[in-house]
């Protein structure tokens, strides 16, 4: 038997291994690569959706009064106000932002007006760039620059105290309302069906939460703010899963947290209206932002 080509036959048989161990190992970078370039490229789609909104409103509602951002290309942002009942300049009432999800307008939130309302609150609805009427792209810069602008409106109105404005974000908009809080702290926060983090949830599709161009760090928000907080969320939220406002409860330990049994799309889930303002009117009534 010749060991020489035994040994020789078994080294050749090695090297191919390691070349085809490199070639695959070089194909799996690659392909990674790729798959966090395009996640990069897309991602604006996946977050901001104006395009799978209903049709916006032929033309504002009644008593609507709308505000406008002029943006420096052409075009203007919009905004919706809605007085609380019987405020003015002799009583000034409490206003929140309310800023809505990715596949929302300002136009269909007819139920929070109402509700909030109701209770003696003054609503301030800031459109996002890129949806219904507004002109621009969305991102997270120029949707804070926006809700800046309008929040400085807000608080000049006479009608308005602006010691009494409360910021609230439902699942996407969770997003630009603890980010203005970061810039501009609420007389209180209420965060509904949102995310810890965007950052976070860039982990989901297995890249780098460093390629997040719009991180909406709301859980680096939450535990420095010293305004009280309401977390809402569904327990059988699938969109973004209840482990979500579940940590940031974690981080905001004094917040006061409602979990109802409901999904994301449905919440606060059939028969759960009642229940879901009256917790928003207990958290308000406690934050003094509302008469008892």
């Amino acid at each position: 038997m010749n060991t020489k080509n035994t040994a020789a036959g078994t080294a050749k048989r090695r090297g191919g291994m390691k070349r085809v161990g490199r070639k695959i190992m070089w194909y799996l970078v690659l392909g990674y690569a790729l798959w966090c370039a395009l996640l990069y490229v897309a991602q604006d789609r996946m977050l901001f959706l104006p395009r799978q909104a209903a049709a916006p409103l032929p033309a504002p509602p009644e008593g609507v009064e709308c505000l406008t951002v002029p943006l420096d290309r052409g075009g203007v942002v919009e905004a919706w106000f809605f007085p609380a009942p019987g405020a003015n300049s002799s009583a000034p009432a409490p206003a929140v932002v309310f800023f809505h999800g990715n596949a929302e307008l300002i136009d269909h939130q007819d139920p929070i007006v109402a509700g909030y309302r109701r209770l003696g609150v003054s609503v301030l609805l800031p459109e996002y760039r890129g949806y219904g009427r507004s002109a621009g792209k969305p991102s997270q810069t120029a949707i804070l620059q926006d809700n800046l602008r309008f929040l400085d409106m807000l608080a000049k109105r006479p009608d308005v105290d602006p010691k009494r404005i409360v910021y609230h974000g439902r699942s996407l908009g969770g997003g630009p309302a603890c980010d203005l809080a970061a810039h501009r702290e609420p007389a209180a926060l209420v965060l509904e069906s949102t995310f810890a983090s965007v950052a976070s949830m860039a982990r989901k599709y297995l890249v780098p939460t460093v390629l997040a161009k719009h991180p909406f760090r709301n859980d680096r928000v939450v535990g420095e703010l010293a305004a009280p907080a309401l977390i809402l969320h569904g327990s059988r939220d699938r969109v973004i899963p209840v482990r979500h406002g579940r940590k940031l409860k974690r981080l905001a330990p004094d917040a006061r947290y409602v979990e109802f049994d409901a999904g994301h799309n449905d919440f606060p889930g059939e028969g759960n209206e009642q229940a879901y303002w009256e917790a928003v009117g207990a958290f308000l009534a406690e934050a003094e932002i509302t008469g008892p």
